[in-house]
């Protein structure tokens, strides 16, 4: 009898996992094969890093299908063109297409920088760090700068759902420009879709407001939010911030020699459109399993999965999907297909907890969310200069399981040390 296919749709944090994972609980039951847009893994994490040359591409790269045939696992590196769910077919960019019995989509999200004009590296006038190429441009960017120093715009449009690295891009910027003897001559303004600082797209984690906005205020660094981005154009950025009743309460132009914006999400365009699979955004839409209702044998975890927001909002604000909450949607995959295949129920659900190391460079902060959305049984944040520590243990850590091709989930233990080992804090 042929052995099930389970093909996962994606080799980013959460694809690249998932196989793993996957394998580890199906063994010789099923097959499993990736389907990745290339064949290298980036961490993602480590692009601000790469951004300001604190890191090197190579050093946040690994080949993966010398991992994968380690762990009998397929792997195709052209990408997939679209998703067919009612044929069990996924058709990829070669022309060829493959069958499966179960599809477990990892895809991560389209980068929707079209959505304001003149956004982006790639014939915009900002700068991302969302890819390691992008980073790539960025370090070059910035070095011009550094070099004729002038105004610096941060932040994210309207949107948006991960916060996160544009608060460590803003404050890693104000230490390398101090470490370059240039920060005196660089007005820096943070600019954001949430309603105040440190909301995240969470309402807060613990007192994330005050603590950001403290460390804002010790680096000279303005804030506007509630904002939306109208356009880019070469050196200025127009920005509308929005009252509460969504009337415009102020505009600005905001003058720029470097800009980084993060932009919104949407789902790739192998999965947008397809009815009973995603919502209009594009996202998968998926019930407590981590499975679509309309098509129940595809699954989906990480940054593709649809969330809705957490409460209303002046300015439109996405729910992030952070490591923690992927490592559990991957666990939860894992032992629901192999259920499956055992011939038992899906019942294995994810936890979608969060927790986020947010590096400053020479400090940073740290937030536990259990669960994400509110209200919670953890609600807890702290910084300090252990942040970055942890933040580079963690770098090294995920890299060499992924190059020893591991599942092990590991936010759950970080978790409980940062919250339970006072000696990080000294």
């Amino acid at each position: 009898m042929e052995k099930p296919l389970i093909i996962v749709l994606g080799a980013g944090l959460g694809g690249a996992i998932a196989a793993f994972e996957i394998k580890e609980a199906v063994g010789s039951k099923a097959e499993v094969k990736v389907i990745s847009q290339g064949d290298t893994f980036h961490f993602v994490p480590s692009n601000p890093w790469v951004a300001v040359k604190w890191r090197t591409r190579d050093a946040i790269e690994v080949q993966l299908p010398p991992v994968m045939a380690k762990k009998g696992i397929g792997f195709t590196p052209v990408g997939a063109k679209r998703v067919h769910p009612a044929d069990n077919r996924i058709e990829l960019n070669d022309g060829t297409s493959l069958t499966y019995d179960y599809l477990v989509i990892a895809t991560g999200p389209d980068l929707a920088f079209d959505e304001v004009p003149g956004l982006g590296p790639n014939g915009g006038f900002t700068q991302s760090i969302c890819h390691v190429d992008h980073a790539q441009i960025t370090a070059t960017a910035f070095d011009a700068l550094v070099a004729n120093p002038g105004p610096i715009v941060v932040g994210a449009v309207q949107g948006a759902s991960c916060f996160g690295p544009a608060y460590e891009f803003a404050m890693i910027l104000d230490t390398e420009l101090r470490r370059r003897k240039v920060r005196d001559r660089v007005p820096m303004t943070f600019v954001t879709p949430e309603p105040y600082i440190g909301h995240l797209g969470l309402d807060g984690v613990g007192d994330t407001k005050g603590m950001l906005e403290s460390e804002f205020r010790d680096r000279y660094i303005k804030w506007i939010t509630n904002a939306r981005i109208v356009k880019a154009e070469a050196g200025v950025l127009d920005v509308e911030e929005v009252a509460e009743d969504g009337t415009v309460k102020a505009s600005h132009e905001l003058p720029f020699a470097f800009s980084m914006l993060l932009p919104a999400f949407r789902g790739v365009e192998a999965v947008r459109g397809i009815e009973g699979l995603t919502n209009p955004r594009g996202f998968i839409l998926v019930d407590k399993n981590q499975r679509n209702t309309r098509f129940p044998n595809v699954f989906a975890l990480g940054v593709c999965v649809a969330i809705p927001p957490i409460g209303k909002t002046a300015v439109p604000v996405g729910v992030p999907k952070t490591g923690f909450m992927i490592e559990s949607m991957v666990t939860a995959i894992a032992e629901n297909l192999r259920a499956l295949i055992d011939g038992n129920p899906a019942k294995a659900e994810a936890t979608w907890n969060a927790i986020c190391l947010a590096d400053f460079g020479d400090g940073g902060v740290a937030f536990i969310a259990q669960p994400q959305i509110p209200p919670r049984n953890v609600n807890w944040s702290a910084e300090g200069r252990w942040v970055h520590l942890a933040k580079i243990g963690f770098e090294k850590y995920f890299l060499g399981k992924v190059r020893r091709g591991e599942s092990a989930p590991f936010y759950e233990r970080m978790a409980l040390d940062l919250m339970g080992q006072k000696k990080l804090k000294a």
